[in-house]
């Protein structure tokens, strides 16, 4: 650890100070420091290296490029000695000058940033972004669900119920498979989930009363029911007045191997077959999109059809 005398030599010299000074405001790169301080870079990276020996500065790397920042966790007594030596010169001429021009180079950080996003406005949602996925997405989401009771149609083992339970009241998972169910129930008593069962049943004939729940989710379901519409009116059945459908299917598509591949009972629906579905069944504020288009053959795409129950 840096003592009072080593630090005091650091702080000798009117270059670390102005470092110092500058750091106090931002965390910079080597290059952005030659810029501010119109200095070269082998003179700013031996008074970087002195000063992170000193403990008065720390580094990090991204990418090729390497931050400095101001050292949080400095002993008292060092942080005092550098604290003062900036506040001694924050009012000079020099150090006015600096910040003038690290307020120039801070804009420049905001005006690249801006430039990309001019140049890819109008595509960001059609290209590649890191870190942008819909299960990300759709984890964000799922922090503004209200506690409402949910039913998940043809849920399978119900991920997006397991999502859906961390907030919702109550989830209801209902399933045609016995060992979807049996898989599903293993999956909410290992996460602890204690609002969220599953029951074995027909989406067409939903083992629920009338109007008990606020939320039916058909996600990926329907193309698999032998009477779609069947379904969709039972959706409705248990739902009560107020209550909403929430249906996530294939827009209609003419991939016959997905039968045999997917045991799929229809090739999709059409976006007016969906409305009718829901229309039929007293459906009311009917909204209907296609939200995604897979990029591989055979390029289904997924429709998102909603409706309230007067």
């Amino acid at each position: 650890m840096a003592d009072s005398w080593e630090t005091l030599k650091l702080l000798a010299d009117p270059t670390r100070v102005r470092i110092l000074s500058l750091l106090g405001v931002e965390e910079l790169s080597v290059a952005e420091l030659q810029e501010v301080l119109e200095m070269g870079q082998s003179r700013i990276s031996s008074h970087l290296a002195l000063l992170r020996q000193g403990e008065l500065v720390i580094d990090r790397r991204e990418g090729k490029k390497t931050f400095y920042a101001l050292n949080e966790g400095l002993a008292k007594a060092q942080r005092g000695l550098a604290d003062a030596a900036r506040r001694a010169v924050e009012r000079s001429d020099q150090v006015k000058e600096d910040r003038m021009q690290l307020s120039r180079i801070l804009e420049k950080r905001k005006e690249q940033a801006t430039a990309y996003f001019n140049s890819v406005a109008g595509r960001l949602s059609k290209d590649y972004c890191p870190g942008r996925t819909w299960e990300g997405i759709g984890n964000f989401l799922l922090h503004f669900v209200p506690s409402i009771r949910v039913v998940d149609l043809g849920a399978g083992e119900g991920l997006l119920s397991q999502l859906l339970a961390r907030r919702a009241a109550s989830v209801v998972c209902i399933d045609n498979s016995r060992r979807m169910v049996e898989v599903g129930s293993e999956l909410a008593a290992k996460n602890g989930f204690t609002n969220l069962s599953y029951q074995l049943g027909d989406i067409e004939s939903v083992p629920l009363d009338d109007g008990c729940m606020d939320l039916a989710l058909l996600s990926q379901a329907l193309h698999h029911a032998e009477r779609p519409q069947l379904a969709v009116e039972e959706a409705g059945r248990v739902l009560v007045s107020g209550g909403r459908v929430v249906i996530l299917d294939l827009l209609q598509h003419d991939f016959e191997q997905a039968r045999e591949l997917y045991a799929d009972r229809w090739l999709g629906f059409s976006e007016n077959k969906l409305y009718e579905f829901l229309k039929n069944s007293g459906f009311r504020k009917i909204e209907i999109t296609v939200v995604s288009r897979e990029a591989e053959a055979p390029h289904f795409q997924t429709v998102l059809a909603t409706g309230l129950k007067p």
